[in-house]
């Protein structure tokens, strides 16, 4: 009886130790796309973007970025940026992505009209929506679902990378003072913008911003619109024209973007994924930040340093322009079932957060700025 108690016994005590020593060996690694297993293989991707190196807000999103992967993921994803013209031209930044050249680009999707006309409404539309809503309409009330459907043709996952807030309406070298004055007229004006310019008789004309100050101030442009006080004053467009006009009615909330190559997204584990994204979106969030603290005393450097004469649109020339916008959209999304469905989403977002907006922010802007 004793000697079959101490088999008994040995036998449950080698089960007991095969179990605990299994419990203890790691999980098997999962070798799929995305998997939750924390690697440590380590990914070196690059990223091109249409602004100059290291330039104010626009330049700075795409470093900070790279600066933020880099430490949340303790250097297992490195990013290295390249500025307009160091690896690719500014405008073949989506090629560069689509093609695998550079896992990443930093630009703004109304560059992509001739890829596809529905990207433009993903960086800003004419007398659109402000960058609060915007944000609104892409996390939380469709847009991002519709702009990567867009985009995934292309082998592209977009990602929203920063937003300047309303521009300013640009800089001219004489008065606007009715449209007559724009007929001619030779400007820097991308995206639908520039549509609505040449129905009233404009010329619209699309540049990188390291060419804009020679431009102007040549003569080889008229006008130039770039994005606010705090990148003008930093490109010295105040040194080519004399007039700087509000507010910018081509690009109430613009919209910049990360572009991701869907396939090197897809080779990444699942943690290095969610910090690419993490980073885009509080990228995102900084740079409305630093516009909207920078512009202050960029105007105010304008207009009491420098001299520029700040000028508002007349009523009546806003009125026709936004006569102008409602044709070019409607005109634009008869040609294009896709640039159509995005369109009427966009514009059924804009309608209700408009409605909300009026008995919102801009009743107790209306009270709080009273003087």
């Amino acid at each position: 009886m004793a000697h079959r108690f101490l088999n008994r016994l040995k036998l449950m005590t080698a089960l007991a130790l095969t179990t605990f020593l299994a419990g203890c060996q790691p999980p098997p690694a999962d070798s799929g796309a995305g998997s939750s297993v924390q690697s440590s293989e380590t990914f070196q991707w690059k990223l091109v973007t249409s602004w100059p190196k290291n330039f104010p807000g626009l330049g700075m999103a795409p470093e900070r970025f790279a600066e933020r992967v880099n430490k949340m993921s303790g250097g297992r994803l490195t990013v290295t940026v390249y500025g307009a013209g160091d690896l690719v031209p500014a405008f073949e930044v989506f090629d560069a992505v689509s093609q695998g050249t550079a896992e990443m680009g930093h630009s703004a999707s109304y560059y992509w009209k001739g890829k596809t006309p529905a990207s433009q409404i993903f960086t800003s539309i004419p007398f659109g929506m402000n960058a609060q809503q915007m944000n609104g309409w892409l996390n939380y009330g469709g847009g991002m679902s519709l702009w990567r459907e867009v985009y995934a043709p292309f082998g592209i996952l977009p990602l929203a990378g920063g937003n300047t807030g309303v521009q300013m309406g640009g800089w001219f070298n004489k008065e606007i003072n009715s449209l007559e004055d724009l007929k001619g007229l030779k400007m820097r004006l991308p995206g639908l913008g520039g549509e609505v310019l040449a129905r009233l008789g404009g010329v619209p004309v699309t540049l990188p911003g390291r060419e804009l100050f020679t431009a102007l101030q040549t003569g080889a442009i008229d006008a130039t619109e770039w994005v606010g006080p705090y990148n003008d004053l930093a490109f010295g467009l105040h040194k080519a024209a004399k007039y700087y006009y509000y507010p910018g009615w081509h690009e109430p909330g613009t919209v910049l973007e990360f572009m991701v190559n869907q396939a090197a997204f897809n080779s990444l584990p699942a943690d290095l994924q969610a910090i690419v994204e993490i980073a885009a979106q509080s990228v995102n969030q900084d740079m409305l930040d630093e516009y909207t603290s920078r512009n202050i005393a960029a105007l105010d450097a304008l207009v009491n340093e420098h001299g520029i004469e700040l000028r508002r649109w007349p009523d009546e020339v806003l009125v026709e322009l936004r006569k102008a916008a409602q044709l070019v959209m409607a005109e634009e999304a008869a040609k294009d079932p896709t640039m159509k469905k995005v369109l009427d989403h966009y514009q059924a977002f804009q309608q209700g957060v408009g409605a909300y907006h009026r008995i919102s922010e801009d009743a107790y802007n209306q009270i709080a700025h009273q003087e």
